[in-house]
């Protein structure tokens, strides 16, 4: 079926084939038992002519001999006009008398009488064959009288009663139809109601459904509500961020406003200038701001989300310090890299991870670092950031991955930084650890890939 087929009309179908397949089965059988009934009936009328034909049977002039009353062959005559043949055989198999010459049966289980279909001469017939013998006290002579005739009175009388069967099962199959569609459309209305209810909802809410729906729509629909739910803690998560973020905005192009202001109103070239480097240092900072900002935006949006790819490790990690090292030669600051020889394999997003060690090592710049290092590990793949600054305490370190959450008044970060590093690392799959430096003084950050998927 398409995809675009109903869910009612699938249900139709499915109920409707089988319903069809019984129909015809109930058909075939009535048919089969208006045959068997019909052969019978005029089985039994073989066997009403075969016995009076055998109470006529004498002995005359040492041989069998037949007086036919003609009523016991009317007996097999039906109004559908069959032909109809009887014949008399001595023990011998001998033809003593009769209309035909008709052909003999095998005899089964020692029956007096039996029967089967038979082409004879063309035709097809019914033959009905009985042994018997001359009941006199002198002679117990045994004979044969076969009778038969063709088949159109039984096919007449299995006809009327399959019809008979054909009308009955008919209005059954109807009325089991008409029933069908209704049940389906009965036990489909509660979803109807769901897809009303969904359709008619304002847009803009996020409000749990509240039906009463039988218990397989109510597992449905306890999980739109789950999905819902979800859907409001990521509306209340972006209007939170949103409102942080024009927070954060909104303080430096005030400071940019105030001091453009104040300096237009000196007269000394000196004090233009200092604006100008207060200004241009508030600049650097807002666009570092918006660049995270955006970055993070385009990290926790699911559909943008790029396809995991075979990477070296090593390669991002030297990539990410060669461009981060003029900053840190500026400041005075040592930054080196610790990478094996051999490939460090995963898979991931090389964009990704470089951009996560330049926050690294940014934050560690801006927070008084005076040596950062990056290691990779091989087992397990591991990124690492070091660094011997003033570190964060042990209970403020799961909240400051949390979005504009800084450690400390202190530096020029915007607390971005690792909130950035943790969405990455999230969607590397692998696990973010904030621990204290080797040496006790600072922060060592690792990035430890647990599982890859491509």
């Amino acid at each position: 079926m398409s995809a675009q087929d109903s869910l009612y009309r699938r249900l139709l179908v499915w109920l409707l084939l089988p319903l069809l397949g019984l129909g015809a089965l109930m058909l075939f059988q009535a048919y089969l038992g208006a045959r068997d009934t019909a052969d019978r009936a005029f089985d039994r009328l073989l066997e009403a002519s075969s016995l009076a034909i055998a109470e006529q049977v004498k002995w005359q002039d040492e041989s069998l001999w037949l007086d036919l009353a003609p009523a016991a062959l009317e007996m097999l005559a039906t109004d559908a006009e069959e032909r109809v043949f009887y014949a008399l055989y001595n023990a011998q198999g001998e033809f003593i008398t009769g209309n035909a010459n008709l052909p003999g049966l095998s005899a089964s289980d020692e029956q007096s009488l039996y029967y089967d279909n038979v082409t004879w001469n063309g035709q097809h017939l019914r033959v009905g064959v009985r042994e018997a013998r001359l009941e006199d006290w002198s002679q117990r002579e045994r004979f044969e009288v076969r009778v038969a005739h063709t088949r159109e009175g039984r096919e007449r009388l299995t006809q009327d009663l399959f019809q008979g069967s054909l009308v009955r099962v008919a209005i059954m199959a109807l009325l089991a139809a008409c029933t069908l569609v209704l049940t389906i459309r009965f036990a489909l209305s509660p979803l109807t109601r769901l897809r009303r209810a969904i359709r008619e909802r304002d847009p803009r809410t996020l409000a749990p459904l509240e039906l009463d729906l039988p218990r397989e729509l109510a597992e449905l629909r306890e999980t739109l509500n789950e999905l819902l739910a979800r859907m409001r803690r990521v509306r209340a998560n972006q209007e939170r961020f949103i409102g942080d973020a024009s927070h954060q905005l909104r303080t430096p192009l005030a400071g940019l406003s105030a001091r453009a202001e104040l300096a237009l109103r000196q007269e000394n070239p000196s004090l233009w200038r200092d604006a100008l480097k207060a200004m241009q240092a508030t600049s650097a900072s807002t666009a570092r701001l918006a660049v995270q900002l955006l970055s993070m935006t385009r990290l926790n949006n699911p559909e943008t989300s790029p396809e995991l790819v075979p990477l070296d490790l090593n390669q991002v990690a030297r990539t990410a310090t060669l461009g981060a090292l003029g900053a840190c030669h500026r400041d005075g600051i040592d930054l080196g890299v610790e990478a094996p020889e051999e490939e460090t394999l995963i898979h991931g997003v090389s964009w990704q991870l470089e951009e996560c060690l330049v926050n690294l090592i940014d934050n560690a710049r801006r927070y008084g670092a005076r040596r950062i290092t990056v290691r990779v590990l091989t087992e397990p793949p591991t990124l690492e950031v070091e660094d011997d600054g003033p570190g964060i305490p042990a209970e403020l370190r799961l909240m400051v991955l949390r979005p504009f959450f800084r450690g400390s008044d202190t530096g020029e970060g915007s607390g971005l930084g690792l909130a950035i590093v943790d969405s990455i690392a999230r969607a590397h799959h692998a696990r973010l650890t904030l621990h204290d430096a080797s040496d006790g003084h600072g922060l060592r950050v690792s990035m430890r890939f647990t599982g890859d998927r491509s």
